[in-house]
């Protein structure tokens, strides 16, 4: 790596696709990420994939171990938990942000988004509409970086966590918070739907908590 943690040009487009596959969980957590087999897929020499390895390891989606190489790092019960504890802080910011500045199709949107939310059944589909009605609520806020910091920590718990919080918490509680919530903004009352919206979080984190709880008994 280069100055300031930077990989070189060539190892760029490697930690691009890598990191992708990883937050979209085409690569599995504890999966091993073999340098030689990287490289022919690349058609590069091993340099370059061990920049981008060393890159990712930094920014916590790697592992590398001496004498055993690299894998996906896999994201714990105590990191899921501490992640959830920053998102209370940026999602109410955002929200903050977000109400003065919300116009009727906004609230719209964010109504239509909890009306399909209810019409579906798999959690895989709650999961992503979940993420949707959030990010509807937040945009107005107006700040590139904040959002790209609720977005990353969404993608870092990863596609088959988030599933797991999902399945955990339901639908029918999670939908009568978040209608609570759009309807604090519908009304323009901030600190309301700020305080709602951190309950919300909160006690997802507590339901995800006994669940991991439970998980762990098991192991």
């Amino acid at each position: 790596m280069g100055e300031n943690g930077q990989v070189k040009p060539t190892a760029q487009p490697i930690y691009d696709e890598l990191k992708k596959q990883i937050l979209s969980g085409e690569r599995a957590p504890g999966e091993p990420l073999r340098q030689d087999e990287i490289a022919r897929q690349y058609g590069v020499s091993k340099i370059p994939v061990r920049e981008a390895l060393m890159k990712l390891e930094v920014d916590g989606f790697v592992l590398i171990r001496k004498n055993k190489g690299a894998t996906v790092r896999e994201v714990s019960a105590t990191e899921i938990l501490n992640i959830m504890d920053i998102r209370v802080a940026l999602e109410c910011k955002a929200l903050e942000l977000s109400i003065p500045n919300m116009i009727a199709s906004d609230i719209e949107l964010a109504g239509t988004i909890l009306d399909d939310y209810s019409k579906h059944s798999d959690p895989e589909q709650w999961s992503d509409m979940n993420l949707r009605f959030h990010h509807a609520l937040y945009e107005p806020c107006s700040n590139p970086l904040l959002l790209r910091m609720i977005s990353d920590l969404q993608q870092r718990i990863g596609p088959q966590l988030r599933l797991l919080v999902t399945t955990v918490t339901g639908l029918e509680r999670p939908q009568a918070e978040h209608a609570a919530i759009l309807e604090a903004c519908r009304v323009g009352d901030g600190g309301k739907a700020v305080e709602l919206l951190r309950k919300h979080i909160e006690t997802t984190k507590k339901e995800t908590a006994a669940k991991l709880r439970r998980i762990d008994k098991r192991i």
